[in-house]
């Protein structure tokens, strides 16, 4: 196997943009409406549709979605929000803008998602939310999780960036939860460059389009044509979190390529769970019984004491020697300077991830020769 520079790199992740996104952009930048309008609230309707939910609202990021859902959620000075600390650190911060304060928890051993154990034994008379995150594109215990918020009064906000597709025990990640947010950053299952969504009862929804649009109480696109754009009133006072035409054209044209693109996502996590097997020290990931993940991420878990090398020297050759790119998720949030020492316990699963995982490349802009190279790099990795 050829290993030097000679090689192009293979990045971690590359977005599949088509004639079908160019000609959606084309379209809105010929219509002369570039802002928040038809095309967004087109988006906001498939989306809608696709997952059986009361509303939508396409907004300008994932933690646009978030703050919002926060917002409208009623958050305060003092209130407890039940977290993982396994995640991307735009949950704690939206969290913290409101004044809330985020309760780190720890993940179950096979799926990395939230244990529900953990989130109740977490719950205290402050706490008002309980946020999950589908690891990987693997979703939660949404049944479990639904049952708990509502004997404990609590909101469940589900965090679907990884998990657009995928389902457990036919429910689909992100039509669980009392509000849902979705990633579509470049590098997320389905991709508008940047911008969210906000999805699930339509009051909060509503209340969050409320907020993301200045607490005006109607759109510029409403306003179009038979009113005048000045006719408005502001209500609330909010913030500027709309998704502009131009993005929610890119995302649209994505979002009607989701099937195909998970399914792809599934053949090469298929592929590299067969051809990883037997490495010693290599663990691939679980996929539970009534499952159907999303498979944003592919991760390995590399445990030091049986594989030859650590996690972080197979990053190092993948990269150096092989001219393949890796990734890792995540950096636990309360090893971040802002919030170490808020972890109310020991987190060792979490640790234990932090540790081991390394995420591959898996994306539909892979070729097949691309997923071989993989493969044959990390068997070549192992037999030194």
């Amino acid at each position: 196997m050829i290993r030097t520079e000679e090689q192009p790199l293979l990045p971690w992740n590359r977005p599949l943009i088509g004639d079908e996104e160019i000609a959606e952009v084309t379209d809105t930048l010929h219509s002369g409406w570039l802002t928040h309008g038809p095309k967004a609230i087109a988006f906001e309707q498939a989306v809608r549709d696709d997952l059986g939910v009361e509303d939508a609202f396409a907004v300008s990021s994932c933690t646009a979605a978030l703050h919002l859902a926060f917002l409208a959620a009623g958050l305060q000075d003092g209130d407890e929000v039940i977290t993982p600390a396994l995640t991307f650190c735009a949950t704690p911060n939206a969290l913290l803008q409101t004044g809330a304060r985020p309760v780190f928890v720890d993940v179950d051993p096979a799926t990395f998602n939230v244990d529900p154990g953990a989130a109740e034994a977490a719950i205290t008379p402050r706490t008002r939310a309980i946020v999950v995150m589908h690891y990987g594109g693997h979703p939660c215990d949404l049944a479990a999780f639904r049952k708990l918020a509502d004997a404990r009064g609590l909101l469940l906000i589900e965090d679907a960036a990884h998990a657009l597709h995928a389902t457990r025990d036919g429910r689909r990640a992100g039509s669980v939860g009392d509000l849902a947010t979705h990633s579509y950053y470049a590098n997320k299952v389905v991709t508008s460059g940047e911008g969210g969504m906000l999805v699930g009862r339509a009051e909060l929804v509503q209340t969050a389009r409320l907020l993301g649009r200045h607490g005006i109480n109607s759109s510029v696109w409403q306003r179009h044509g038979s009113r005048s754009t000045a006719d408005y009133e502001v209500t609330v006072p909010g913030l500027k979190y709309v998704m502009p035409d131009i993005t929610a054209a890119v995302g649209l044209a994505q979002w009607r390529k989701l099937p195909a693109f998970t399914a792809r996502r599934a053949e090469i996590a298929a592929t590299y769970t067969r051809a990883l097997a037997g490495l010693p020290g290599l663990a691939t990931p679980t996929v539970l019984a009534g499952v159907q993940p999303g498979w944003f991420l592919y991760s390995i878990f590399i445990d030091p004491d049986v594989a030859p090398l650590t996690r972080d020297q197979v990053a190092e050759r993948l990269l150096s020697e092989y001219r393949i790119a890796t990734s890792r998720h995540f950096t636990p949030v309360h090893y971040l300077q802002l919030y170490r020492g808020l972890a109310t316990g020991p987190l060792p699963v979490t640790d234990t991830v932090a540790a081991r995982q390394l995420s591959l490349p898996c994306y539909p802009a892979m070729t097949h020769e691309d997923v071989d190279r993989v493969v044959v790099a990390l068997h070549d990795v192992w037999n030194v």
